[in-house]
């Protein structure tokens, strides 16, 4: 991987009772990058996370009820940005993301020179493709925002994402919240930042349930595509954070 000495890069892993996955996706993630802070944020679960957080030594970012994944990402963000990151680097708590993969996202930051870069699943043929139902979605999906912004995305859902600074900047103060990931490529996008994607490899989860039940997965389209045309009617954010 690049080394930079002087690169501050904050993991932020997303916890929702995800007490018996952390152990190894810190593991995993000090393994391949032992100078990279890491924030396990606690999205109010009730099954030992915070203890198992606090066991691991990494930095513990409490929420005192569940605010999803969306709420999750953006409190780690935030510390990122108040305490100077160069880069955040998303890792869900689940274990699917392999952190050598993750690791190799922020070396495509920094040689692309890009704001984001997204991990892709469907870029290679290999590794967890997700199901039938959530592959069509995706397609209706990416079809959206390629109409939308001009520019092919392939994996709008995925969470495995290195951010750069003005990307920390904009997502801290405006982050949406329920399912967020396909809205933030818009995010991105209507504010004029670069973001492109790079081939990985994603898992199973190593245990316990998604967030996104088989039979949630009608209105999870319904309302992603409504979040998504609700940001297209809206003014970029103002401010001089980006």
């Amino acid at each position: 991987m690049t080394q930079d000495t002087k690169l501050k890069v904050l993991v932020v892993v997303p916890a929702f009772n995800e007490a018996a996955n952390l152990p190894y996706v810190v593991a995993a993630v000090r393994q391949h990058a032992p100078e990279w802070d890491i924030a396990v944020v606690d999205d109010g679960s009730t099954d030992g996370t915070a203890e198992v957080a606090r066991s691991l030594a990494v930095i513990l970012l409490r929420l005192p009820v569940n605010l999803g994944i969306g709420g999750a990402v953006q409190t780690g963000l935030i510390y990122g940005h108040r305490n100077g990151y160069d880069i955040c680097l998303q890792v869900d708590g689940d274990g699917q993301h392999d952190p050598a993969e993750s690791v190799r996202l922020v070396d495509k930051l920094l040689e692309s020179g890009a704001d984001a870069v997204v991990g892709s699943r469907f870029l290679t043929e290999t590794g967890y493709q997700s199901t039938f139902a959530r592959r069509l979605g995706i397609r209706i999906l990416r079809s959206v925002l390629g109409w939308l912004t001009g520019e092919p995305i392939t994996d709008p859902t995925s969470g495995q994402r290195a951010l750069g600074r003005r990307a920390i900047a904009l997502l801290a103060g405006d982050y949406p919240q329920e399912y967020p990931e396909p809205e933030v490529i818009y995010v991105l996008r209507k504010h004029g930042l670069r973001l492109i994607e790079t081939p990985v490899k994603m898992k199973a989860r190593r245990g316990g349930q998604s967030s996104i039940r088989v039979l949630h997965s009608v209105l999870y389209m319904i309302k992603v595509l409504l979040a998504i045309f609700i940001h297209a009617t809206r003014s970029p954010v103002k401010g001089g954070s980006v």
